[in-house]
């Protein structure tokens, strides 16, 4: 059973979402290894601080989005 053009198009909006926030989540992770040797910090801050920013800045955009219209 096919789902409805609304639901289709919800579909590939969060898959979407998805995709950047792997690919983002991916890329914060290398970055953050590669800042913390740079910097040369022993404990991985950065490896644990840049995924936690991008993750908070998904679950506002999704809570944003999700949220009723005035």
């Amino acid at each position: 059973m096919p789902l409805p053009k609304d639901n289709n198009n919800l579909l590939w909006k969060y898959a979407s979402l998805t995709t950047q926030l792997f690919i983002a989540l991916g890329a914060s992770v290398f970055f953050g290894i590669k800042a913390d040797k740079w910097l040369q910090i022993k404990s991985p801050i950065l490896v644990w601080l840049l995924p936690l920013i991008i993750i908070s800045a998904v679950i506002y955009k999704v809570v944003k989005d999700t949220a009723p219209k005035k």
